[in-house]
């Protein structure tokens, strides 16, 4: 058991060292005229891909459990899993508050950033590397398809209703909340797997918004020019 919680730990090691180095390479190669950011997101994640299986392949009696790190898997989180994420939670709630306006223009304004003196390159570093950070601390809990879901879907769902920083962030708050309730009634009353539940249903929302944001705005334009 012991080994296997070691085994368990290393590979999260290194699974955070190298999306650290990729989210780092990533931003590199996205600044350079010739790689768009999404080229340079695809050079390194075939890479990890192709690195993946050789080093399965190259470990003798290595059993990797994949769909554990697809689609997470609630019964093996312990304690320490929590306290790891706890802790990142807590380091990153420190950050924003010491400096969420240089990440406000940083994240809105390059030019008018750098123009107030603000350390543009090394904000960007250091967001991408809490990304990466947070998307290898939540694998094994709810699996990359949510992890990634979770971080776009509700955002985008609160970018339809305000273009504010500071409201966009509690209206995803809001709106990944009532993913994972819909999600997860939808997985005990139907049986199926709560990440998918929970994927399906925070699209859901965002299809039902986006639909009642242009009927409202359609119908505003004909009362307002009849």
């Amino acid at each position: 058991m012991l080994l296997l919680a070691v085994s368990v730990w290393d590979s999260m090691l290194a699974a955070g060292v190298f999306a650290v180095l990729s989210a780092f390479g990533v931003e590199w190669l996205s600044k350079r005229n010739d790689m768009r950011e999404d080229s340079a997101i695809a050079v390194f994640w075939t890479l990890g891909m192709a690195l993946g299986i050789m080093f399965t392949f190259l470990s003798p009696g290595f059993a990797p459990d994949l769909s554990a790190y697809l689609f997470g898997n609630i019964l093996t989180i312990t304690m320490t899993d929590i306290a790891l994420l706890a802790g990142l939670a807590v380091i990153l709630t420190i950050f924003f508050v010491l400096y969420l306006r240089p990440i406000i223009y940083v994240a809105f304004d390059r030019e008018f950033a750098r123009s107030q003196g603000i350390p543009v390159q090394i904000f960007e570093y250091v967001l991408m590397m809490f990304i990466a950070l947070t998307i290898v601390a939540c694998l094994r809990m709810v699996g990359i398809g949510l992890v990634i879901s979770l971080l776009t879907i509700p955002q985008m769902t609160a970018n339809l209703f305000s273009h504010r920083f500071l409201r966009i962030i509690w209206l995803s708050f809001g709106f990944g909340y009532l993913s994972w309730l819909g999600g997860l009634m939808i997985s005990y009353y139907l049986n199926v797997p709560s990440g998918a539940a929970i994927i399906f249903f925070s699209i859901i929302i965002y299809v039902v918004c986006k639909l009642g944001k242009s009927f409202y705005l359609s119908l505003r334009q004909k009362t307002q020019n009849p």
